[in-house]
């Protein structure tokens, strides 16, 4: 009888969420979801700290499959919030270390190994995020009132009304020019104030405005580190920065408490230690 044996499986890869010195219980893990096409959550104890994870399948998880899926917004939304779920459920009983989203491993092994390779980094990282959580801050610049029209904004010729339509161009040229100045000296002034009530505090790049589906611009887009126990105060700092009228040419929004993600970095792990595909 003729014929080629059927190609085996590729086995399963692992899939990391978070570190953590104390794992959620059973019946958390039971009833949070990772990614949908995975199996259910697990705990993997890798010497004195632990890592939730979870089975996926490699056909859809190998590197080219990921990075196609990926470049697709919808499933790279899916992807975020599936990870963040996994990190949720990690961070049940204590502080966690999230790592990258699509962090994969080609077994437990290769998963222990990463974690066993940084654990005195990580366990020192835990200790400075206990009883800690993150803010966002974003403060995003005001339009500046619109100006009535006069109906001589289009220039006729090089006499008086030409001179008259470039003057007034330059002025408001100079005008977004003053305002966005003040904007951004607004949106330091927000963030001084912010970081006497945090631990730790860092400024990320402001998002486009593809992100943030506004128009005015992003001026300021900052995370704190707050203290629990301090929260109150901070909260209280970002809503007298609203109310007394100090701020002109900004608009302050704020978000939290989250995990602290922007403070928990899983960086610089050495290659020759990891199998990872895909983050």
């Amino acid at each position: 009888m003729s014929g080629h044996p059927a190609a085996a499986a590729l086995p399963d890869l692992v899939c990391a969420f978070a570190v953590t010195r104390t794992p959620p219980d059973g019946a958390v893990l039971a009833a949070a979801t990772g990614h949908e096409e995975g199996g259910p959550l697990r705990v993997l104890r890798a010497g004195g700290l632990c890592l939730v994870v979870q089975d996926v399948p490699a056909a859809l998880f190998d590197e080219e499959a990921l990075a196609e899926r990926l470049n697709r917004p919808d499933d790279l939304e899916r992807c975020a919030r599936a990870h963040h779920r996994g990190v949720e459920a990690a961070a049940a009983r204590g502080p966690v270390v999230p790592l990258p989203m699509a962090t994969l491993y080609r077994g437990d092994g290769s998963a222990r190994q990463a974690v066993a390779g940084r654990e005195a980094g990580l366990r020192t990282l835990l200790d400075r995020l206990r009883d800690r959580t993150e803010w966002a801050v974003k403060v995003h610049a005001l339009d500046p009132p619109a100006k009535p029209a006069t109906g001589t904004d289009a220039p006729r010729d090089r006499g008086p009304g030409g001179r008259d339509y470039l003057s007034r161009a330059s002025a408001r040229r100079r005008d977004r020019r003053d305002g966005h100045a003040k904007a951004l000296a607004e949106a330091d002034a927000v963030d001084a104030e912010l970081r006497r009530y945090a631990v730790a505090a860092t400024r990320h790049r402001p998002q486009s405005e593809r992100l943030t589906g506004r128009r005015s611009p992003q001026v300021l887009n900052a995370a704190y580190l707050v203290e629990n126990a301090e929260s109150g105060a901070f909260t209280r700092a970002l809503a007298g920065l609203t109310a007394d009228g100090r701020l002109t040419a900004v608009e302050v929004g704020a978000s939290g408490p989250w995990i602290p993600y922007s403070f928990a970095r899983w960086d610089e792990e050495p290659e020759r230690t990891r199998q990872e595909v895909g983050a």
